[in-house]
């Protein structure tokens, strides 16, 4: 049975802000952290000090498991002993990769959902976000450790959006997005924000972590696919329901795409239209996704989208 109805038009918890003196964890549930990527992560916990935070590291992250970072039981042991501690106000996952999957319904949420905490990061990590917000929790669509790998002058609004929404200040983003819609002028759209990586959330339909986006806005970002796989993918989640009653669609990054052998014959944007309802608003170039400026969102909590006569777009969240 998929569990996707019970949180449609609910209020989602959320964790408690983040304050000095609070304790997080930094682990790894999915790709391998090689060697050479330890001192990246060692900067990371040095950032999350110097907010004045406590931070510790997962047992197992360092570990090998070929693909992974460590074997599926010690990537689930670091992650349900994180969720069980309420001492631990916030998981911030190292890397994505791939792997979440594997260890998502191996894990116990119960002591989670008595004390929530942020889950943090993209990617891979769109697996937590889908499932926990079927679990009626928020979570944090932001950088990882490794996003510091990224030079610094090109990081800086990744890492104060990331910060600001720990701490609990408020989110507004104002860009200029490119727009596409009959009927999004003047008017504020509002709804629940969920979504995350194309992939992953093509690999959650049939679960109980796929969602249900009906009067929600859904976001997407995608990396390092074929044009005919984002549309295989799209027409997925389309005949999923994904885009029968969404609020409007917002396209994050769609970074590093492929090029098919067989010429494809249109570009992303109207690959992206073409699987979309025509009444739907679609808004691109949100910065979010697998590129340095990675603004940080807040999935299940409500926002509001306006636009303006010059087509700038602002999120408040």
């Amino acid at each position: 049975m998929i569990c996707t109805t019970t949180v449609a038009q609910k209020k989602l918890v959320t964790p408690p802000y983040l304050k000095k003196g609070d304790t997080i964890i930094i682990l790894a549930p999915a790709g391998i952290l090689k060697p050479n990527r330890k001192p990246i992560v060692l900067e990371a916990k040095k950032l999350a000090e110097s907010w004045g935070l406590k931070v510790i590291l997962g047992k197992n992250m360092f570990k090998n498991g070929n693909h992974f970072a460590g074997t599926d039981s010690e990537r689930c042991a670091d992650f349900q002993k994180a969720l069980n501690n309420p001492n631990i106000k916030a998981i911030w996952a190292a890397r994505g990769g791939y792997g979440s999957v594997r260890i998502l319904d191996k894990l116990n949420f119960t002591k989670f959902q008595q004390n929530p905490k942020w889950i943090v990061g993209y990617s891979d990590i769109t697996a937590f976000h889908n499932h926990i917000h079927n679990l009626g929790v928020e979570t944090l669509h932001a950088m990882m450790a490794t996003s510091l790998e990224e030079k610094p002058e090109d990081i800086v609004e990744t890492i104060a959006s990331f910060k600001k929404a720990l701490f609990g200040e408020t989110l507004n983003y104002t860009i200029a997005a490119a727009m596409q819609n009959r009927t999004f002028n003047t008017k504020a759209i509002n709804g629940q924000l969920v979504g995350g990586n194309l992939a992953i959330l093509s690999s959650m339909l049939g679960s109980e972590s796929q969602l249900n986006t009906a009067n929600k806005i859904l976001f997407i970002e995608e990396i390092g696919e074929y044009k005919y796989a984002i549309d295989r993918m799209l027409q997925s989640l389309k005949r999923a329901n994904y885009f029968t009653k969404v609020n409007a669609v917002v396209i994050g990054n769609m970074s590093l795409i492929k090029k098919n052998s067989t010429k494809w014959g249109s570009t992303i944007k109207q690959l992206i239209l073409a699987a979309i309802p025509a009444d739907i608003p679609v808004i691109f170039n949100f910065p979010a996704g697998h590129e340095p400026d990675n603004r940080a969102l807040i999935f299940g909590r409500n926002i509001t989208i306006k636009t303006d006569v010059k087509n700038t777009i602002a999120f408040s969240f």
